[in-house]
């Protein structure tokens, strides 16, 4: 019973600090608009604090992350702007970390009673992700299309280890960071957000994705080729 109290107060507190974070309007000031605005000003701060601008970047991505506030892929934009190239190792630090605060925050707060309520109901499916769940992971990372936080939120309900769900984030998201790292870089020639993704990028990253489930597809078709015969 104590341990339900604590949860409905991690989760009050979460929800307050989600709702402030919203009404103090930060969310307003990661948009493309706002970053093309104060460019200049963004790139002296950098230029002048680099150390403290970066520690301040990682921190506040992973809050983002974390608290599944809008503005992941402005700041994506920003590191390549500001940082170059490096921008994709802090962008990677922070969306990990968020991710990993999102992941273990769904799965103390929701996943561990849905696995002790329904584990009956839940034996094939966990069974399927034990062997097949990096390549699942690996999938919705890599297609861009699948929102960040409900994949976080549903690794979280799962038993897929922490450490497995570590490395499919660091490897599925590296594509995409790239790419908004780079048109961070050309900042100065994209004139709106639509200029970054087009669809010959959006095609490589489902193919990307269907690369990495063609195992778990081949699998079951070699079993129900061998079942059939």
């Amino acid at each position: 019973m104590k341990a339900n109290y604590k949860r409905i107060i991690i989760v009050i507190c979460l929800v307050a600090l989600v709702v402030l974070i919203r009404v103090s309007g930060l969310q307003e000031f990661l948009t493309f608009e706002m970053l093309r605005q104060y460019r200049d000003q963004l790139l002296a701060i950098t230029a002048n604090n680099y150390i403290f601008t970066v520690g301040f970047f990682i921190l506040l991505y992973i809050t983002v992350v974390a608290l599944s506030i809008p503005g992941a892929a402005v700041l994506s934009l920003a590191a390549g702007f500001l940082f170059g190239l490096w921008g994709l190792l802090y962008v990677n630090i922070g969306a990990t970390i968020g991710a990993i605060a999102a992941f273990l925050a769904a799965r103390y707060l929701i996943g561990d009673w849905l696995q002790k309520r329904y584990a009956e109901k839940l034996a094939s499916f966990n069974k399927e992700i034990a062997e097949n769940g990096y390549n699942y992971l690996l999938t919705l990372r890599l297609i861009p299309i699948f929102p960040f936080f409900l994949v976080n939120i549903f690794a979280g309900i799962t038993r897929i280890p922490l450490a497995t769900y570590t490395w499919t984030t660091i490897v599925g998201i590296a594509p995409a960071s790239f790419v908004f790292i780079y048109a961070g870089c050309q900042l100065g020639s994209i004139d709106k957000p639509e200029d970054i993704i087009f669809w010959k990028i959006l095609l490589a990253f489902v193919l990307f994705g269907l690369l990495a489930l063609s195992p778990v597809l081949l699998k079951k078709l070699m079993k129900n080729k061998n079942g059939s015969v």
